[in-house]
């Protein structure tokens, strides 16, 4: 494996770290709610997660491919590579990444995503910093 390959399967563990964030980021929020976690309602949590959504909508709204895609398709390019190689955790990462959906579809499927992350934005607030600070209140998180 030459380091091209070996910076591709980095770019796709980012991108699914990434895709793990959103997904994830929104169950727990749900679930903390919940099971009364805390954490949940911490601002910079909330407002990281929404604005990783929105990316993802926007991008997919305006046609953009994303950029750690163009990258890793770079990469691989640079690095030799036919079509999708890489190692196995890379390949079984990138197959996971990329199904095979319309681009439609995909952008339905990520709008609906990001109503939902706004719609758990009512349902579970955020503790707005502006907020605690007009209280008198300073949160120890």
């Amino acid at each position: 494996m030459n380091v091209y390959s070996l910076l591709a399967d980095i770019v796709v563990i980012l991108h699914a770290a990434y895709v793990g964030f959103v997904i994830f980021g929104l169950l727990a929020v749900l679930l903390g709610y919940l099971r009364g976690w805390k954490w949940v309602s911490n601002f910079w949590f909330r407002a990281i997660h929404l604005s990783m959504i929105l990316t993802v909508v926007v991008e997919s709204w305006l046609n953009i491919v994303c950029p750690l895609t163009t990258l890793e398709k770079y990469l691989r390019a640079k690095g030799g590579d036919e079509g999708y190689q890489g190692d196995f955790i890379g390949r079984w990462v990138h197959d996971l990444l990329f199904v095979e959906l319309s681009p439609e579809i995909l952008t339905v499927v990520y709008t609906v995503f990001g109503l939902t992350v706004l719609g758990a934005l009512w349902i579970v607030p955020p503790d707005w910093p502006w907020r605690r600070r007009a209280n008198g209140q300073e949160s120890s998180r």
